[in-house]
């Protein structure tokens, strides 16, 4: 039985569909203002593969929806900012005016600096009024000598882009009122958004839709919840009731995160920076309506112009696509609360009842490093920037070797394990194709007596796809899963190895089958072959006649034949994406691997050769130089040994210190015990002592 980590319980709960096979799923999607980073794909493609397994292999019929936000007090700030930056970049200050405005916008920035209570935020605060105050007193010295120049003054511009962004926007940001300003942003950012996911292979959704598409049936459903008790007007906003809502006998607030209900920090978050909250009856109370200010996009309601809240879009967009009644809603965890606690309260409220949502999936945080990554703070890795250092393939093997619920952290040693199970498996199939292509039709028919090995590895195999199965049961546990494939693929290769040639076939291609098609499930197709039949064939026959080669070459020790088939493997054929691995028994393995990947490999394993050259020379000139310390050492008169120290005052008459001086400078005699260890060193260097015969 399929059980999922269900937030709502915050326990592994049976998961039971409200209609049979079909899933209903609702999926929070990105507020488009910037590029999505690797905390986005953690969500999407964290999702993507529970996703898969849903319907790959339990074999359910999934409606998946997913929303776009595309207003929001973040878009209205960043497309404003961005806007107005723009306009006072056209109008082409000069050098003067440009480090008077700074200078008078960081003023403000400053204010807001030292107020700010979280330390990684103020630390992020810090570093941008730095590089603008350094930026700007580079400008000033230059207009004091003359030497200002246009470079200059557009790098003060990019470096105090927060600053200068923030006080054009406080001046004149009544004066953006044109949607289409607002459209820009969003519209580039989506885009920029979907070719992300699909570098990530992240499947696309059923549905997609668009808070700003939806804006009629955002006032519908506000209006039903204001029939219902659970909503009221204010100022030309509307406000949820907390208060009455929790009062309710039929409902209660915060089911995710009661605990969190007094957070202000968060509901102030959940908000939005452009809120006001006169009206409101309790601080607990959020926005279903935003009452427009001058600056801001609006549209027509009931209640004046404006624009809807963050959280009511989701419940209007998420119950016009799948209904009153959802199976699966995610997201990640940082929406918990208020966001999600509040979809749930306004979609119970207008309703009627108290199971809109049957199974809450949160994923886990990302960390890089083990520190928190935000947009906020400025601190995060775009998934272009990731996509730079790692393949798609790799990231989602990070993603599958951890829980989806649990906290991943971006590192290193998180990606270098994932290229490592990327190599595992790649190896194994590239022995499967060797082992196919060498057999012949007829002998694939024609399977031996099994032999106890044989058995053995199949029983195994059947025991181990039953884990597989139990560990995708268990919340779709793909770690697990993972490792119990890797365990099956070590199988075959102790099994291969053992046999030492006489392998069984069709039981090897059987266990391939299965892993490639897991992997698939998981979203990890096998590496394109492009090569044809034809092709294959001829560079078997190659391979074949290199091994000759070979093996004749060493029989009659022909250095020069040995060399060029060498050449042939390491310098040749990765050229052509073609990859040989010698075996001590049998012919050697052929692969077919992207010519990129194996000229970064061989790249890598000079590297290696030359790192390893490196210590070899370091290691023999540290031997040198500790040789040559020695025998020069020798050569020192023992009577001399000591008058070098300057800590040392008086000697005897065998050059053996019978004074030294303290920390202070004053002289006092040698202690008994020192004076037996000067003695020793002093005997030892007379029996070394070879004098310099020059």
């Amino acid at each position: 039985m399929l059980k999922l980590f269900n937030s709502l319980s915050r326990a592994k709960d049976e998961f039971h569909p409200l209609e049979g096979r079909k899933v209903k799923w609702y999926m929070c999607g990105p507020t488009v203002y910037d590029v999505a980073h690797m905390g986005h794909a953690r969500s999407y493609m964290s999702f993507d593969i529970v996703r898969r397994v849903l319907a790959d292999y339990f074999g359910y019929n999934i409606v998946y929806a997913m929303n776009i936000t595309d207003i929001d007090d973040k878009i209205i700030v960043r497309a404003r900012r961005n806007y107005l930056i723009e306009q006072y970049c056209e109008q082409k200050p000069g050098a003067s005016q440009v480090a008077s405005d700074v200078a008078e916008a960081l003023a403000p920035f400053k204010v807001k600096m030292e107020k700010e209570g979280d330390k990684d935020k103020r630390a992020m605060l810090e570093r941008l009024m730095s590089e603008a105050s350094a930026a700007l007193d580079l400008l000033k010295m230059s207009l004091e000598k003359g030497t200002a120049e246009e470079a200059m003054v557009d790098a003060l511009i990019q470096r105090s882009r927060d600053p200068l962004g923030a006080w054009l926007d406080f001046h004149k940001r009544a004066t953006v009122n044109d949607h289409s300003i607002f459209a820009k942003l969003t519209q580039r950012v989506e885009k920029l958004f979907h070719a992300d996911m699909q570098a990530l292979n992240i499947l696309p959704a059923d549905f997609l839709t668009r808070v700003s598409e939806y804006v009629p049936e955002v006032v519908e459903f506000i209006k039903k919840i204001i029939d219902n008790g659970f909503a009221y007007e204010a100022e030309g906003s509307v406000y949820f009731d907390v208060k009455k809502f929790d009062e309710d006998p039929n409902h209660h607030y915060a089911k995710l995160v009661p605990e969190a209900v007094g957070d202000r920090a968060a509901l102030a978050e959940g908000e939005g920076e452009l809120s006001a909250a006169s009206g409101k009856r309790s601080e607990r109370d959020f926005a279903l309506w935003k009452g427009s200010k001058p600056g801001e996009p609006e549209w027509d309601s009931p209640w004046g112009k404006g624009r809807p809240g963050w959280h009511i879009e989701c419940s209007v967009m998420c119950s016009d696509i799948l209904g009153e009644k959802v199976d699966i809603h995610s997201g990640g965890v940082d929406l918990k609360f208020p966001h999600h606690d509040n979809e749930i309260a306004q979609s119970e409220a207008c309703f009627g009842h108290d199971s809109w949502i049957q199974y809450f999936l949160h994923a886990g945080h990302l960390t890089i490093e083990g520190c928190k990554m935000s947009k906020s703070l400025k601190n995060f890795i775009t998934i272009q920037e990731a996509l730079a250092r790692y393949s798609s393939r790799q990231l989602r093997l990070a993603f599958l070797t951890h829980s989806w619920y649990a906290t991943l952290d971006y590192s290193e040693n998180v990606m270098n394990e994932a290229k490592q199970f990327e190599s595992f498996f790649d190896n194994f199939f590239h022995y499967v194709k060797d082992l196919e292509q060498r057999q012949s039709a007829e002998a694939r028919w024609c399977v031996p007596k099994p032999t106890a090995a044989e058995k053995e590895l199949h029983e195994k195999f059947v025991e181990k796809q039953a884990a597989v199965h139990d560990a995708l049961c268990d919340s779709v546990n793909t770690a697990l899963a993972m490792q119990l494939l890797r365990e099956i693929v070590s199988m075959v290769n102790v099994y291969t190895q053992n046999s030492k040639g006489a392998v069984d076939c069709q039981i090897i291609k059987k266990i391939e089958t299965y892993v490639s098609q897991m992997l698939r499930i998981f979203g990890l197709p096998e590496p394109k072959d492009d090569v044809s039949q034809a092709g294959k064939a001829v560079v078997y026959a190659l391979s074949d006649f290199r091994d000759t080669v070979r093996s004749v070459s060493r029989e009659t020790k022909e250095t020069r034949l040995l060399e060029a088939c060498d050449k042939l493997r390491n310098d040749v054929l990765p050229e052509l994406g073609i990859s040989l691995e010698d075996r001590p028994d049998g012919p050697a393995l052929v692969k077919f691997v992207d010519k990129d990947v194996l000229l970064e490999e061989r790249r890598k394993e000079q590297e290696l050769v030359e790192e390893k050259q490196r210590k070899k020379a370091e290691a023999k000139r540290k031997l040198e130089e500790e040789k040559a310390a020695k025998d020069a050492k020798k050569r020192i008169k023992p009577s001399e040994m000591f008058r070098c120290d300057p800590k040392f005052s008086q000697f005897d008459e065998l050059g053996i210190p019978t004074h030294e001086r303290d920390e202070k400078g004053e002289e006092k005699p040698v202690s008994g015990k020192q004076r037996k260890k000067l003695q020793k060193l002093y005997d030892a260097q007379v029996a070394k002592y070879q004098p310099d015969e020059s």
